[in-house]
């Protein structure tokens, strides 16, 4: 890689992090000879670095992490005489205040409550925890559903999976939420769950 001027198009799309004053390492440069200026060294390493660098992004760690998902299409407006009154808004608005509030309620009288000594959730990242937290470890490990046998009396959440009860999603965030549910979701379509 040439040493390129300050005053180039490539140097204003892409800015020096480290500015170095330029010198000339065609006069007289030999590469197996230590550089004798700091300049000279950073040319150096700078000439053995590519010129672009491509990431590579695991899409599956980026989909964990996401918590909004927006429409690129955007919303066309109503047709003229189709748009929700003002007082329909306002009573919508309402209502889901209302529901949210309930919820906010319920959610704080369940995360004050002791969960049963078996229940312990998995960290959010965990997929294949959640999917033996959620399914059981009876159904990850057979990977279809069958028959229900009745071996014992008692109910072992953990072999059968525990079900959505307040009391357990109401101790998880939003973003775990949605990536539980992106799990489910990903391993019921590779199983081909209806």
């Amino acid at each position: 890689m040439a040493w390129v001027p300050a005053e180039s198009a490539v140097e204003e799309l892409m800015p020096r992090l480290l500015p170095v004053e330029p010198c000339d390492l065609t006069e007289g440069f030999d590469p197996s000879v230590p550089p004798r200026t700091p300049q000279e060294y950073l040319r150096i390493e700078a000439a053995q670095c590519p010129d672009v660098v491509v990431a590579q992004i695991d899409p599956k760690k980026l989909k964990r992490k996401q918590s909004v998902n927006i429409s690129l299409s955007g919303c066309q407006p109503a047709p003229e005489g189709y748009s929700p009154t003002l007082q329909w808004q306002q009573q919508q608005v309402a209502q889901f205040s209302t529901v949210r509030q309930n919820v906010n309620k319920h959610r704080s009288h369940w995360k004050s409550q002791q969960l049963d000594s078996n229940v312990t959730m998995p960290k959010s990242e965990d997929e294949e925890g959640w999917k033996k937290f959620c399914l059981g470890e009876k159904l990850c490990a057979d990977g279809a559903v069958g028959p229900a046998t009745n071996e014992s009396p008692g109910i072992d959440y953990v072999q059968i999976g525990f079900p959505p009860l307040l009391s357990i999603v109401s101790r998880m965030n939003q973003a775990t939420v949605t990536s539980v549910l992106e799990y489910l979701s990903n391993w019921f379509g590779e199983r081909d769950f209806t």
